[in-house]
């Protein structure tokens, strides 16, 4: 038997991405999950965002890449996997996560301290 990916229309992907943002804190979008990342950048993203809050949303977007990088396009402009978003508002990959981090400036961005 073989692996047989999950078949998502780009609307269907367009409305699971705008729920995400919209109905949660702290959002990554990500290859893989957040047990088992896909990629560096992602597994980068999981641990930088875990060091700060315990709660928070991921979603796995290979099994339509395509359609969730074109979904991601009108909320970020942003042409990397993963992508955090905060309050609905976009706040980078794991690079950007990594400055904050190197700043100072992550966990209040995270969790909306001062």
């Amino acid at each position: 038997m073989t692996f047989q990916p999950e078949s998502l229309d780009p609307e269907e992907v367009q409305t699971r991405v705008d729920e995400a943002v919209s109905d949660n804190r702290v959002v990554l979008f990500m290859k893989g999950n957040r047990l088992m990342p896909q990629c560096g950048y992602s597994a980068k993203a999981v641990d930088l965002i875990s060091q700060y809050v315990d709660e928070f949303e991921t979603v796995d977007v290979l099994p339509a890449l395509p359609h969730y990088r074109e979904a991601l396009k009108e909320k970020s402009d942003w042409e990397t996997i993963p992508q955090t978003f905060v309050d609905g508002e976009f706040v980078g990959g794991s690079d950007i996560l990594e400055e904050l981090d190197e700043r100072g400036e992550l966990e209040a961005t995270l969790t909306g301290a001062n």
